[in-house]
């Protein structure tokens, strides 16, 4: 997504070699053009977040079933959880390993992340 560029990270990187990672990067309740969405929606932002998270891999020709590990910060873990069964809202591959990391404060734009 061409936004991320503009703030000078990219939100994934390809590595390749023996073996071919991508690692993935602050994916957040961001729209195509980087316009937090969802303020105040817990299941919003964890949907449009999983979503961008699936095109980062699609991009790079993966899908979920690729996905290793996943980290999830959220500054309410419990409204997390009840916002949806499990982040993010899909079925990752069986080497999937979720980890979730509650801070005090985490706001970009208005978007509880």
């Amino acid at each position: 997504m061409a936004w991320s560029a503009a703030l000078g990270f990219h939100q994934g990187e390809v590595v390749s070699g023996h073996t071919r990672t991508l690692y993935i990067s602050g994916q957040t309740a961001m729209n195509g053009d980087g316009v937090p969405q969802h303020d105040g929606d817990m299941a919003g932002q964890l949907a449009l977040s999983a979503d961008n998270v699936e095109a980062v891999l699609g991009e790079a020709g993966m899908s979920l079933a690729d996905l290793v590990r996943l980290t999830v910060y959220t500054t309410d873990v419990d409204l997390l959880l009840r916002a949806g069964d499990r982040p993010p809202h899909r079925r990752p591959g069986d080497g999937e390993h979720a980890v979730v990391v509650e801070e005090a404060e985490q706001v970009q734009g208005g978007v509880a992340q």
